[in-house]
């Protein structure tokens, strides 16, 4: 089998990039904002497969990085993967790329897309909010409960219930 990218690869890639654009520009602006952004990830996840999932999310980080008003409320730029909500966009790419490796341990097992989709969230929260710690904590009198309870524990129902929408619409919806 051919390793390399063929042009119908590249295509997905290229929607799914979009795709990640549209979901993040449907949001409510919080310090770290509600969007649909994961569950972009988690169709990406679950259409494209680990290593396709993980190019989408290294171009439509990179589209963002050089400017691209990609990311949540149409920003872009390196200060957006600076701030405080830049480690969950890493965590994005730390999900793609677990998911790749998680595929090659466990091959096409029926529940390799739920786990790849949970560890990928865990991954998301532990890296954000380290992330968000590091970054906004400092600068004010918050603890990292307090970052925990404003950057994980409001997003823990919602980002379930993506992950169950993500393996419902994949299992109607095969494009591998």
């Amino acid at each position: 089998m051919n390793k390399k990218l063929k042009t119908l690869d590249l295509a997905r890639i290229a929607l799914f990039v979009v795709i990640m654009a549209i979901c993040s520009w449907i949001s409510i602006p919080t310090v770290i904002p509600f969007t649909l952004q994961t569950l972009g990830l988690f169709l990406c996840i679950g259409m494209l497969g680990g290593k396709n999932a993980t190019f989408t999310i290294a171009v439509y980080l990179l589209m963002g990085i050089i400017g691209v008003p990609v990311f949540s409320n149409f920003t872009g730029g390196i200060g957006i993967i600076l701030g405080a909500g830049g480690g969950y966009l890493i965590g994005f790419l730390a999900a793609a790329a677990n998911s790749w490796l998680i595929e090659s341990l466990l091959a096409k097992r029926k529940l390799v897309p739920l786990i790849s989709m949970v560890v990928g969230l865990l991954l998301c929260y532990v890296i954000g909010t380290v992330w968000y710690t590091l970054v906004y904590v400092p600068t004010t009198s918050l603890s990292a409960l307090t970052a925990i309870t404003t950057c994980v524990l409001p997003y823990l129902l919602p980002d379930t219930l993506k992950i169950a929408l993500a393996l419902f619409v994949c299992k109607r919806v095969r494009i591998k």
